[in-house]
């Protein structure tokens, strides 16, 4: 079931936006006579609950971790009895595509919730949390996560549905994320993972050759469209036999850069068994999929 994520900036009232509509759900789980719904469990993951203080975003080591611990915890619930809800930072677009594509590749939907508080009603609630004692963040802490928030953008697949609640809206939009997410006869959208995280056992003795020189042609070809356009930033990259072309992003990925996203798709396909033009169009898909995060 549904993995709902929670985004906004620090102090903003994610937790009682979060504390609003799980009595919704849980009103709706409660009263349902649909048994697929009444079973539904709700897990609610937040940086307390998961051991995880503020101070671990002061340092980028510490909040790697971080950001893998709720990964963990959200991939662990994910299952179609669960609605997951994660009541964290999720400032970084990376981190939100990451999780977007861990709900598709079980099959469940997803959707984002944009707690909208302005900047300055932010920094006067954590300086009252601080003040108190009640939690809040250390001033240069709240500063840079302010400095470093990447807003969603509901045009992008990973952001979307995207439902933002205004600082004096009274409640978040509940009914219209429920119908989004669970559906009121229990069947939301059907979400169907990629081609390329659907496991199939491996048949054509050289898959794995074609699977090597198809992604490297297309790396090459990235590459000599580079050599031609040394000064140019963006730009799309035509790859002879693909159904589209390459978005490249306005700082145009190192080679380095290729091979490892290279290296990551050969991982994920390894036993599949696609034909030579599907290895082809599923890579520059994936290569676009990477420029946007």
């Amino acid at each position: 079931m549904p993995l709902i994520l929670l985004s906004g900036y620090p102090s903003s009232g994610k937790t009682q936006r979060t504390t609003q509509l799980i009595t919704y759900l849980e009103s709706k789980i409660a009263h349902s006579p649909d048994p697929k719904i009444s079973r539904l469990k709700i897990h609610h993951l937040t940086d307390q609950n998961l051991g995880l203080a503020r101070t671990v975003y002061a340092t980028a080591r510490a909040e790697k971790d971080a950001r893998a611990t709720l990964s963990s915890a959200i991939k662990r619930h994910l299952s179609p009895h669960d609605i997951v809800i994660a009541d964290a930072m999720n400032y970084i677009k990376g981190f939100r595509y990451q999780l977007y594509c861990e709900a598709k590749a079980v099959q469940t939907p997803h959707c984002v919730v944009h707690i909208g508080t302005p900047i300055e009603t932010c920094r006067a609630w954590n300086a009252h949390a601080l003040e108190n004692g009640t939690g809040g963040y250390e001033e240069e802490i709240f500063e840079n996560l302010v400095f470093r928030y990447e807003e969603p953008n509901g045009m992008t697949r990973w952001d979307s549905p995207l439902f933002t609640v205004a600082a004096d809206d009274a409640q978040p939009p509940s009914e219209a994320i429920w119908e989004a997410m669970v559906g009121s006869d229990g069947k939301a959208k059907v979400v169907r993972p990629n081609a390329a995280t659907v496991l199939k056992p491996a048949s054509a003795q050289d898959y794995l050759y074609e699977l090597d020189k198809t992604t490297s042609d297309v790396v090459a070809a990235v590459t000599t469209w580079q050599q031609h356009h040394p000064s140019e930033g963006g730009g799309d990259v035509i790859v002879p036999g693909a159904e589209q072309s390459i978005a490249l992003p306005m700082v145009v990925p190192s080679l380095p850069q290729l091979q490892r996203l290279r290296r990551q798709f050969i991982t994920l396909n390894r036993q599949h068994t696609l034909s030579k033009a599907r290895i082809r169009d599923l890579f520059v898909d994936y290569l676009n999929d990477a420029f946007q995060s």
